[in-house]
């Protein structure tokens, strides 16, 4: 499984439309949509998932109409994976076979209606004009019996996936199977040497039962960004402790780069899950999910700058997005 950071050839979004959740503050997302469309479409072709007529004409920008439950494109997505690992996937990937592998998505165990979400990727493989078609080194792998989401791994390109115990064993994913047959499933169908399991970490108000995206991500030289802790997550100084321990394949420590938390951010009362680490890597940038607080959002995307110092950074308000318990990263999935 490549890392985020690769070269890709698209980014999907599945649109927001007056039949989500999202219909009553259904104006407030659709800026932010449209904001992300741009920023994305000025670097790579944009794939745009939605019922037809729901969206203005973006440049760069291939329109499937397809219906949906929802917008969380990285949890319904494609899963992609090389068939063989280059020995310098930034220029070759077009040359390699890339499998697309479509997990069930349930509404992160059956929390949510899901129906139409888990039928798009069929949809997309079906509509031969859609860009995931751009080479004939693709071939479509269902696996359609699994529950996996884009957002509970996290891969470094080389061999390690990242993951969360929390999560991937949560109530009506995958039951009965255990850690050690999951594991051995995932290390199969990603291409995996390990998989790390972080058995600390998770945010107030997160419907995905601790996906790896909002709490860790793994970046280019061995890097690790990570969401501190605060007085309501005590939680995540263990989640640090265990980063800190973590090796390499070759036996060196990681280096680790502390993102702030988010001052709270509350709805009728409940706290929002918001934070730093859902941003979006795209070809010459990174995307960073902002809240409006100035102080804490320049802090974030300056750490975020030192992991990836070649790329710009570029700062999106998600307020409106963080009141459907996301951010950006979940709004989007990436190919290669």
């Amino acid at each position: 499984m490549p890392a985020e950071w690769e070269r890709q050839s698209a980014v999907q979004l599945t649109w927001p439309h007056k039949d989500t959740d999202w219909a009553p503050m259904l104006a407030d997302i659709t800026a932010v949509y449209e904001e992300l469309a741009r920023e994305i479409s000025k670097r790579e072709q944009l794939l745009v998932v939605a019922p037809e007529g729901t969206v203005k004409p973006i440049v760069n920008c291939k329109f499937v109409n397809c219906k949906s439950n929802d917008t969380w494109a990285r949890d319904h997505g494609f899963i992609t994976v090389f068939e063989e690992q280059p020995s310098n996937i930034r220029h070759q990937t077009s040359n390699i076979k890339h499998l697309l592998l479509d997990f069930k998505f349930n509404g992160w165990g059956e929390k949510f209606p899901a129906d139409l979400d888990n039928a798009i990727n069929r949809q997309l493989w079906e509509n031969t004009s859609s860009i995931i078609h751009h080479t004939s080194n693709i071939t479509y792998e269902p696996h359609l019996d699994f529950v996996l989401e884009g957002g509970s791994i996290e891969s470094d390109g080389r061999g390690t996936i990242f993951t969360t115990a929390c999560c991937l064993l949560a109530p009506h994913r995958n039951q009965p199977l255990t850690q050690a047959e999951i594991d051995e499933r995932l290390k199969e169908w990603l291409g995996a040497e390990r998989v790390v399991w972080l058995k600390h970490g998770s945010l107030k108000g997160d419907d995905t039962d601790g996906h790896i995206d909002t709490l860790v991500r793994i970046c280019p030289d061995d890097t690790i960004l990570y969401i501190g802790a605060d007085d309501e997550h005590p939680d995540l100084l263990l989640m640090e402790q265990e980063l800190q321990t973590l090796r390499t394949l070759d036996g060196r420590p990681y280096r680790l780069l502390r993102l702030p938390m988010p001052r709270p951010i509350y709805d009728d009362g409940d706290r929002l899950p918001a934070t730093y680490a859902n941003y979006l890597v795209v070809n010459g940038a990174v995307l960073v999910p902002t809240y409006a607080q100035a102080d804490l959002d320049a802090e974030a995307m300056s750490i975020i700058q030192q992991a990836f110092p070649d790329r710009d950074i570029v700062g999106i308000d998600c307020r409106p997005v963080i009141r459907q318990h996301g951010s950006l990263h979940c709004c989007t999935m990436q190919y290669y």
